[in-house]
Order: C-alpha cells, then structure tokens, then sequence
C-alpha cells in the first residue's frame, strides 16, 4: 500500500464509520473499484482505532462521567439505578455479544465474509431494515429511558456489524428505533456502545500490521490519522443531521451501492 492509496483509504474510514453504510465495506468496495489490493481485516480494525480516538475525544465528558459512576456503583449497589451507572452496565452487556462472535467467527470474518456478494446483500438488507425502522418507529424515547433489555438487544444488533456491510452504526441505530428510541438517542448510544468493542478489536489486530499479506506500518498509521481527524467531523455531522432529518437518504446510498456492488461482481468487472 502507498500513501495514496493511504490517504484515501484514511477518509473513507472516517467519513463512513459513523454513517450507517458500513466501513468495513468501504474499505473493501473502494480498493475494488480503484483495482486496489484488499487491504485486509486487520488494517479495517486498527484504522478503527483513529476514528474511535474521534469518539473519545468528541464524548470525553459523557464517558468520564459514566466510567466514574458505573466504578462507584460496582461497589456501592444503591448507585446502578442512576442513568450514568446503568449506562456503563448496558455498555458493557452490550459488548458481550460482539466479542463472543468475533472470536467464534474469527477466522470467517478475515476471509469469506469480505466477499463482495455478501457485502453487496448486507448494504442491500441493512439497507431495508433501516427504512422498516424509520416507518414503524415511535421516536418518542430518549437516552434517559434505556433499560438492561435495551442494552441487550441493541447490543445483539451490533453483533451483526462482524458482516461486512451491515454497518455498526447502521445496526445499532436501526435497533434503537425498533425499540423506539428518538434517532439522536439512538445514534448517541450507538456511539458510546462502539467504545470497547472498536478498541479491543482494534489492539487485537495490531499484531498483524506488517505482515506480508497485509498493509505496513506507515501506510496504517497515516490512514490512522486521517481518520481520526475525519471521523470527528463525521459525529458531529450524524448528530446535527439526525436532529433534524430521516435516515433516508442514508437508506437510499445503501440499497444503490450494494445493487452496484452486486452487478460489478456479477460480471466480473471488480472482483
């Protein structure tokens, strides 16, 4: 990989990783088209890790909050009813999943799983599910009103992000209108629940930057960067946009790209 290849690769993790189209995907699709190598798994997780520097910084205050109070109230049991601590409990219930089935599907996720059929039908599905999502919604609860069964199910969700074009984000928030949660909350608690999984996942894979099947050093860490500084732009644009606006513009790229996606394939134009 070269620093070409670098940079782009750097601004499409930040602009996507918070959009709900899939990131994973992005970094598969893009190489594809340009006639690129897949960069790999390992490269899609670490650079993971500058966008969810973005998170920490742009949430620094909600996540101290929340760390501070979930650690008072593992020792003191009268504090879990407060929202900050059953945030921290829900976070971490919501983390199960998607480490249990990565670990389980580990070596799917790195090889099968990155074909383009599978990620053209996951843009397509997801796609579809998000639009359902936004018909039946209620829209009428907030961050305040979450539950451990929240927690749980939109945890559940963000398992299905390990397919590559699902989207975590895209996952997360389409749960969290199922459920009935205002799109703002939804995307705001999909941003908190991404903290431990994106930066375990990504500490994980870092062993293998430098390999030969995959990308190097420098071409990681400057894609890392740039996607750190993207990624932040890109949280407080989904917050202000979602206040205002429907997913369904989001929808529309999705079922478009993943029917592109699956044409090019088809005909052996990108493989």
């Amino acid at each position: 990989m070269d620093a070409v290849q670098a940079i782009v690769l750097g601004i499409v993790q930040g602009l996507t990783e918070f959009l709900p189209i899939s990131s994973t995907a992005h970094l598969r699709i893009v190489p594809a088209f340009m006639g690129w190598e897949d960069p790999g798994a390992a490269f899609t997780a670490v650079t993971q890790l500058g966008t969810m520097a973005a998170v920490l910084l742009y949430f620094r205050a909600d996540l101290w909050r929340i760390a501070r109070m979930w650690a008072k109230s593992v020792r003191r049991p009268e504090l879990r009813s407060e929202l900050d601590a059953r945030m921290g409990w829900y976070i971490t219930l919501g983390t199960i999943p998607i480490g249990f089935f990565g670990l389980v599907f580990a070596d799917q996720i790195e090889s099968g799983a990155r074909d383009l059929y599978v990620i053209g039908t996951a843009l397509i599905v997801l796609g579809l599910a998000l639009l359902l999502a936004e018909k039946v919604a209620r829209r009428d609860r907030s961050i305040a009103d979450i539950t451990r069964r929240d927690g749980i199910l939109i945890g559940l969700a963000q398992a299905c992000a390990l397919v590559p074009g699902v989207s975590r984000s895209g996952a997360t928030i389409t749960a969290g209108l199922f459920l009935g949660f205002d799109r703002a909350s939804a995307a705001r608690y999909s941003f908190l629940l991404s903290v431990p999984a994106v930066v375990i996942s990504g500490l994980f894979e870092l062993r293998k930057i430098g390999d030969e099947e995959g990308a190097g050093v420098a071409p990681t860490i400057l894609a890392t960067l740039l996607a750190f500084v993207v990624g932040y732009a890109s949280i407080a644009f989904l917050l202000r946009w979602l206040a205002r606006h429907s997913t369904a513009v989001f929808v529309a790229y999705r079922v478009t790209l993943g029917m592109l996606v699956l044409a090019l394939a088809a005909t052996g134009t990108i493989a």
